[in-house]
């Protein structure tokens, strides 16, 4: 339909358009119409309606990535540091869990190609994994997070909970000693929490400049984890609670 290839063509263009737009470009048609229009190409995965108009899937995409890529640039070096730290607890022939977020993408990026079952939450870390080729890659289903490419929900904690964990690399997003671990988001704090009640073993990668940053939910205590891998500026007031609960400081 000609109508329906107009619309198309203003979204690739200019990425959203509103309903009132819509009825100003098509006097001829009415507002029940175009909304059909809209449905329909939401149906055929071009776009994704919102209140009074509709917005290109592909500009939201591009959201995403901008949000991602721009978290990647911060402390590179730092994330780089943990990195290289942390793929030293990988022991070939295992099943281990990789966690989502800037750090992780580092991490992955480090791994030596080894024969491992690797289990992850981030879309963009499977899609770094299967580059290697002794890797087997299991990426959770679930609701994807724009902010951190990753995947959470019901789903994902369900599936969580029939597999075997030997080692866990989890992301933390903030630490107090009050809080203990925290997450922005409920549903992935959650998935973190039964990742953990899952795993032999769990190792948090975390800068330091996460230290006394409090997000609402927490996922884990100091006392939940086996080993915490920052960079070098970790506060030695922090190292020394740490060190109180047994957990290993890399």
């Amino acid at each position: 339909m000609k109508r329906r290839e107009e619309i198309k063509e203003i979204l690739k263009e200019r990425g959203e358009i509103t309903l009132k737009e819509l009825e100003t470009q098509f006097p001829d048609c009415s507002g029940i119409t175009l909304r059909r229009d809209l449905k329909f190409l939401e149906e055929e995965g071009l776009l994704r309606r919102t209140h009074g108009g509709a917005v290109a899937l592909h500009t939201l995409s591009l959201e995403a990535e901008n949000v991602f890529s721009q978290r990647a640039s911060e402390c590179v070096g730092e994330k780089c540091l943990i990195a290289k730290k942390a793929v030293a607890f990988i022991e070939p022939g295992r099943s281990i869990y990789i966690d989502a977020g800037s750090t992780m993408m580092q991490f992955v990026k480090e791994m030596p190609d080894e024969y491992l079952s690797v289990l992850t939450s981030g879309v963009n870390i499977a899609l770094e994994l299967i580059k290697k080729q002794k890797l087997s890659v299991t990426l959770i289903g679930g609701q994807v997070n724009r902010n951190t490419v990753s995947v959470s929900g019901t789903n994902c904690t369900r599936f969580i909970q029939e597999v075997n964990i030997d080692t866990a690399f989890i992301a933390a997003s903030g630490f107090s000693i009050e809080n203990g671990f925290t997450t922005g988001t409920y549903t992935e704090g959650e998935s973190k929490k039964e990742v953990i009640g899952r795993a032999r073993r769990v190792i948090i990668l975390m800068g330091s400049n996460k230290m006394d940053k409090v997000l609402p939910f927490t996922f884990a205590n100091m006392e939940d984890i086996d080993v915490l891998v920052s960079d070098e500026s970790l506060d030695k007031d922090a190292l020394r609670v740490v060190n109180s609960t047994g957990v290993e400081i890399v």
